[in-house]
């Protein structure tokens, strides 16, 4: 009875209020563990992370050594303090704290519910540490218990689970197929990837699944790990049908030297990744490269068209009209000078390795090729929009690199005012008879001002009436426009690139510059009429979002793509002959061909094509026609030249990788074949890349056909 009441007077004992003194030392020793463990880490090398287990001893010793609850009033002082700092301790060094949410460990058949410890983002985190310590998956928590596999994970063993084992979520994990759960991870909330438990290799136990650990997050070793949510806006798009030359006998389209879609793809494949169908413009993989091609010999004649007949490699029952345009290519000593305003974003998209840093570097190369007497001017945008250099003589090129070296990152994109500001310096530095052009680089994702493409495209097609042309080159991936980049390159007078490395940077602002910069036709556009008694069908390949009405080839006010300095042009088309056995649309009962005048006028030509194309400077159109008779043609696919055959094995690799049912029996082997013994002599390794890159796609496709 005595001890009860001894517990009942210790029950009821107030707390003696502590010292000042006491007071004073407990919260200076909490701040010098505190300050201790945030110190900066050293600049080179990785600091080790810390097991929970770990971060608790140390802590305990910590605490004891500084003897804080030495007497019972300090502990009631420090007790509280201690409990949160506890809790901050050990989530230090990593940006996650618990929260709510639900966990199922399934192993041996047995499902085991329990309240997990779930992961999700600290709100106040300095950002800049929270991505670094991010990395840093010894300081992941998991859901729950500590299972089987996270503790053989901190070994360092590779582990092997039973399927369908869900880690920490928040929210909780979902199961979005067989096998598979989403995870939200990022340090904003963002989705970062997505776990799926796949099946082990043969001669694995029955029923286990292979696992594997990235920063944190179990995934199988047998799959890619799948990156954070993309954000790429692609325009969507059908791909060319076949057409009956007796109901449609007329096609008609605007040039395109665009090159965007080749890089992209490019880049897709050596990620291991087979490009999206959309992503895949045909016309812009096959005039990605340098051809050949018979040009004019004087600049009144901008450009010369070749036109051949040749059988098709993928059909024996079909023929392919192969289209070659070639622009004059202005020599050194002519170029004009140049005004050029360089438009570029610096909005916190950009802050990525392969955007706003490789631009500089892009704009740098750019600049070394600029004779002394031309100008640039540099708009940036971000939240708004500022002029960084006014006109400058590229005599003075330090300072213009000085400009772009200290462009940095950071706000919101108003793309349109920086649109607007770029026109106005480009329009007050105006040269009559030199090139006017604004450069505008980024990764599209336009969000202050007017941000519909609709909107854009009404900006630039008033702003083109300057005379005042448009480059639009692309950077970055997750986050690229690029249906918004060729709405506004199509509509002002202007071409597209994509860079995604320096070597691509190099390519398109030094090697191409002539074309990139110096037009020399604008609104070039063509139209193929094909002759119904000799052809029963064709189908364009490619230029499937650069398609015009009929009307549209002799309206003037219809804007259409420029060729520039030394730009080569191609275009195929895939014909069946009259009478030929891979026909697919039958012929009209009452669609023959009238005979009242002797019958049809002009009857041993395979088609009629026609370019309509202006002068930079001028307003008025003019035509160049070209009649396709048997004198066009070859009588094999060898006899075509090798720049010919190389466009053709592109063209199949393009389709192929849109999965068009045309070329879905024409294996990679076959392209790759064609590619290879058209190479050349591929000063610059363009060709030879693509050969790696068939290669790569054939695997990535499992060797399919």
């Amino acid at each position: 009875m005595a001890h009860d009441d001894d517990f009942d007077v210790l029950r009821t004992m107030p707390v003696p209020r502590p010292s000042d003194a006491a007071r004073a030392r407990a919260f200076d020793a909490a701040l010098g563990a505190y300050d201790l463990e945030n110190r900066s880490a050293a600049p080179q090398g990785s600091v080790a992370g810390m097991r929970l287990t770990e971060r608790i001893n140390k802590l305990w010793s910590g605490i004891m050594d500084k003897k804080l609850i030495a007497t019972p009033a300090i502990a009631g002082l420090v007790a509280l303090p201690i409990a949160g700092y506890t809790a901050l301790y050990l989530l230090d060094g990593s940006p996650y704290a618990f929260g709510p949410g639900e966990a199922i460990t399934e192993t041996d058949g047995k499902r085991v519910e329990h309240e997990p410890l779930v992961v999700e983002p600290k709100k106040k985190a300095d950002q800049a540490n929270l991505d670094e310590r991010a990395q840093d998956s010894d300081d992941m928590l998991v859901a729950g218990q500590p299972t089987a596999e996270t503790r053989q994970r901190e070994e360092s063993v590779p582990v092997v689970v039973a399927p369908e084992t869900t880690l920490l979520a928040r929210p909780a994990p979902k199961m979005t197929a067989p096998g598979e759960a989403e995870a939200v991870m990022s340090s904003e909330g963002g989705a970062l990837g997505r776990m799926a438990v796949a099946p082990m290799p043969s001669g694995a136990a029955s029923g286990t699944r292979s696992v594997q650990f990235y920063d944190g997050i179990a995934a199988p070793s047998d799959q890619v790990f799948v990156p954070e949510e993309n954000r790429d806006r692609i325009e969507q798009f059908d791909t060319n049908p076949v057409k009956s030359a007796l109901e449609s006998p007329v096609s008609t389209f605007s040039i395109d030297v665009d090159t965007a879609s080749y890089s992209f793809a490019r880049r897709s494949l050596k990620e291991g990744i087979l490009p999206q169908a959309d992503t895949v413009r045909v016309e812009e993989m096959i005039n990605y490269f340098p051809y050949d091609w018979t040009g004019p010999e004087a600049a009144t004649d901008p450009f010369k068209s070749t036109v051949t007949i040749m059988p098709t490699p993928w059909n024996e029952h079909t023929k392919l009209m192969h289209v070659a345009i070639q622009g004059y290519d202005i020599v050194q000593t002519e170029q004009p000078r140049a005004n050029l305003v360089f438009l570029l974003d610096v909005s916190g998209s950009m802050n990525e390795p392969d955007k706003l840093p490789l631009l500089k570097s892009a704009f740098r190369l750019l600049v070394g090729k600029l004779n002394p007497e031309d100008t640039v001017s540099i708009v940036t945008y971000a939240g708004d929009a500022g002029t960084v250099l006014m006109p400058t003589k590229v005599s003075e090129r330090a300072k213009i690199l000085d400009a772009i070296d200290n462009l940095t990152p950071g706000g919101s994109t108003a793309g349109a005012a920086g649109i607007e500001e770029a026109y106005r310096l480009a329009e007050q530095s105006f040269i009559e008879g030199g090139i006017n052009r604004v450069m505008l680089a980024t990764d599209g994702d336009f969000n202050v001002g007017q941000t519909s493409d609709d909107d854009l495209k009404r900006m630039i097609e008033a702003k083109r009436e300057s005379g005042v042309f448009l480059s639009v080159f692309g950077f970055g991936r997750g986050n690229l426009n690029d249906q918004m980049m060729q709405t506004i390159a199509q509509n002002g007078n202007g071409t597209a690139a994509y860079i995604d490395t320096l070597a691509e940077a190099e390519k398109v602002l030094v090697e191409d510059s002539s074309s990139t910069l110096f037009p020399i036709a604008k609104d070039v556009k063509i139209q193929v009429e094909f002759n119904p008694a000799a052809v029963a069908e064709y189908r364009l390949i490619g230029y499937e979002t650069r398609a015009l009405a009929r009307e549209d080839f002799n309206n003037d006010k219809v804007d259409a793509g420029e060729i520039g300095s030394g730009h080569s042009v191609t275009a195929i088309y895939e014909i069946t002959p009259k009478g030929s056995p891979a026909q697919m649309i039958d012929d009209l009962r009452y669609g023959a061909a009238s005979t009242d005048n002797g019958g049809v006028q002009n009857a041993d030509e395979y088609a009629f094509v026609k370019i309509r194309y202006k002068l930079p400077d001028e307003d008025v159109s003019k035509l160049i026609t070209t009649p396709v008779t048997k004198a066009n043609e070859v009588s094999s696919f060898g006899a075509a030249s090798a720049d010919q055959r190389f466009s053709i094995a592109v063209a199949a690799f393009g389709q192929k990788l849109r999965g068009t049912s045309q070329v879905a029996g024409f294996d990679w082997d076959r392209i790759n074949e064609i590619a290879t013994a058209a190479r050349g002599t591929d000063p610059f390794g363009y060709r030879a890349e693509f050969l790696s890159l068939v290669r790569l796609a054939s695997a990535l496709d499992g060797g399919k056909q």
